[in-house]
């Protein structure tokens, strides 16, 4: 995708990988970036090339998303969807809380299909766009204590190429992200809470900014999908074969008695 001149919405701009998204995406030659966040007020600016405005952008309920869409002035002008906001599940199922589930499928999944259908129609009218979906590593290895996290990333892959085929010819393009551990608040919460059930000591991890410039790299290039290198790719490439590779993988790293 050619970026110049090009308006981008990025969602969970605040910190992490979606702050450094927009901070990577203000060095190309766009003529907007809206960095989403639940309170605009409280997003530190960004000095780049291209302008940065922040945007409420609140993905917590129907109702929010539609308040947040209400409130975006140029919404039509958006030819770049960086669905990136995400919440964080784990631990045994019967030990999660529903409440935290329903907010996690609400944000991860339901979030990214609301935004996208609502901006969708002014990309294809204008013939032009992408859409960057968010889906993990967890979209592919479905690892233990990882069961409804897992469940709504692999519902983002599986809604990121169904999409992708369905605009073939439109000039609308899908992008997702198969995100490696990233050094966030969200890997650690992460680690915190498989920590009891598995071995984290020797996950592998990037940089936030090292992510970031891989994605822009992968919307130039117009990439369908970013895999995450390194051991992460292997995991990746045996969710694809049979099952009985990833469950010796799993037998190896994985314990029911919280440690």
């Amino acid at each position: 995708m050619d970026l110049k001149g090009a308006t981008a919405l990025v969602t969970g701009a605040n910190r992490g990988i979606g702050r450094s998204i927009v901070e990577r995406l203000a060095r190309e030659p766009l003529g907007l970036v809206l960095a989403g966040v639940r309170d605009p007020a409280r997003f530190n600016p960004v000095k780049a090339r291209a302008e940065v405005r922040p945007v409420r952008m609140d993905l917590s309920s129907r109702e929010s998303i539609e308040e947040s869409l209400a409130g975006l002035e140029g919404r039509d002008e958006i030819d770049l969807l960086v669905n990136n906001a995400g919440r964080m599940t784990g631990g045994l199922l019967e030990e999660q809380d529903l409440d935290e589930v329903y907010a996690m499928f609400q944000v991860n999944l339901l979030g990214p299909v609301h935004l996208t259908h609502a901006l969708l129609p002014a990309m294809v009218a204008g013939g032009r766009g992408k859409v960057v979906n968010n889906a993990s590593i967890s979209g592919y290895a479905h690892f233990p204590a990882a069961s409804t996290y897992a469940a709504a990333k692999t519902g983002v892959v599986a809604f990121s190429e169904s999409l992708r085929r369905e605009l073939r010819g439109t000039g609308v393009s899908v992008l997702h992200l198969v995100t490696p551990g990233v050094e966030t608040d969200m890997l650690e919460d992460t680690k915190r809470v498989y920590g009891g059930h598995m071995d984290t000591s020797n996950w592998t991890q990037v940089s936030p900014a090292e992510w970031a410039e891989r994605v822009v790299r992968a919307i130039e290039s117009d990439q369908s999908v970013l895999g995450p290198g390194g051991r992460l790719a292997l995991a990746k490439l045996a969710s694809r074969g049979p099952a009985f590779l990833l469950d010796r993988i799993s037998a190896g790293m994985f314990s029911r008695d919280a440690g």
